[in-house]
């Protein structure tokens, strides 16, 4: 593949491969039982130069794109789910600042997340809104110069340790999603509290909370491009382009996973050969390894059509997402299955790959959403798919299509 990488790409695949061994994978089993941040792995990835890759220069990050973010999310993915994702959250909570805030809002902001200095966290979610994130019930009310907050939300991965949060809230109920606008909080405003931490199957490193809003005033100035009603179409312009890095974690996680049945097959003898040598283990890994590079591929086309600033990028992020986190379900399930009982333990690594990968499949669009996603634009294309097939169909008899 580094053939169809850029110099700067490998350079930042290459330091994230360094950190994930050197500084992840050495910790990964503790940091899942303890559920504690990888504060030395944050470290780590400010020393090699990775907070912030997607940020502007102009805002103190790297302006390297969503192609880079997504190598990076692999890299450490591939050592342990909960660290590639506790990376890319980060782009998922600045992404909305990055494509709808002002000049001043991006300033003030984005250089301490690009620093890796503050953490964010996207709040979009509810108990009663998950896929439907149009029907949210959070209100954010006019009073004067501030914008009074009042509600809950739900899965908010970073919770605990970020500092700045995107909000969104209805600043208009009577107008649905067309009155949900998008909101800079920061962590220590009145009126603002973290509340529970999930006990999470996966991912465990990262703390996922609930977060509460009570009579919660915020300055007018912190409303997203100081323009309401457009935040529903900033929340689903970023998950568009989050997407990737979600697909990217799946990715990694396959990629791991696959490494360690493969070493386990190779290593263990049974029936006085290695598991590896027989002809069915060897098709499994076959295809499994083919799944994967299929899926990198896809990956990196949904990255490199987003940083080539297209505008309709949902259905191949979609698809990417869709297609990565399935796989690395069936690869993780796979590679449990072949370590035998040892993959039912947790003195072994693999079983946590299978829980890593689980969630991928759920957040960030659930991938029965991702197929709506997909459906409807198959449906949008239909007409081009017509002009060219241009030609009678004869039906069965009595049919009336």
């Amino acid at each position: 593949m580094d053939e169809l990488l850029s110099p700067q790409s490998i350079e930042y695949r290459d330091r994230a491969r360094e950190v994930a061994e050197k500084y992840v994978r050495p910790v990964a089993a503790e940091l899942d039982r303890s559920g504690e941040y990888g504060w030395s792995i944050l470290e780590a990835l400010k020393e090699y130069g990775l907070t912030g890759l997607w940020i502007p220069k102009e805002y103190g990050g790297k302006g390297a794109g969503v192609m880079d973010l997504c190598l990076v999310v692999e890299q450490l993915s591939r050592a342990c789910g909960g660290v590639g994702v506790a990376y890319a959250v980060n782009a998922l909570g600045s992404f909305p600042i990055i494509l709808g805030g002002t000049e001043e809002q991006k300033k003030k902001y984005l250089p301490a997340i690009a620093s890796g200095e503050q953490l964010v966290a996207f709040g979009l979610s509810e108990k009663a809104s998950g896929s439907d994130a149009g029907s949210l019930q959070t209100t954010a009310l006019k009073d004067g110069d501030h914008y009074v907050i009042n509600g809950e939300k739900k899965w908010n991965t970073n919770g605990e340790v970020a500092s700045v949060f995107v909000v969104y809230a209805l600043t208009d109920p009577e107008r649905g999603m067309r009155g949900i606008s998008a909101f800079i909080v920061e962590k220590d405003t009145p009126g603002f509290e973290v509340g529970k931490r999930e006990d999470t199957m996966g991912i465990r490193t990262v703390p996922v909370n609930e977060l509460y809003f009570k009579n919660c005033r915020v300055p007018a100035e912190n409303l997203l491009g100081l323009k309401e009603g457009v935040g529903f179409k900033n929340a689903m312009m970023t998950l568009d382009r989050a997407r990737p890095g979600v697909a990217a974690q799946g990715l990694g996680l396959a990629q791991g996973a696959f490494e360690w049945a493969w070493r386990y097959a190779s290593e263990r003898r049974q029936f006085g050969q290695t598991v590896s040598s027989f002809q069915a283990n060897q098709f499994l890994f076959a295809d499994l390894a083919t799944q994967i590079e299929a899926s990198r591929q896809l990956v990196y086309a949904s990255a490199r059509l987003i940083d080539s600033g297209a505008k309709n990028i949902s259905k191949l992020a979609a698809m990417g997402k869709v297609f990565a986190t399935d796989t690395a379900m069936r690869v993780a399930t796979d590679a449990v299955q072949m370590f035998g009982g040892y993959g039912f333990c947790r003195d072994y690594p693999i079983e946590k790959y299978m829980r890593d990968a689980k969630i991928t499949q759920i957040y960030e669009g659930t991938n029965q959403v991702q197929r709506v996603v997909i459906g409807r634009a198959l449906t949008r294309e239909m007409k081009s798919i017509s002009d060219i097939l241009d030609v009678s169909i004869e039906h069965f008899p009595g049919f009336e299509g």
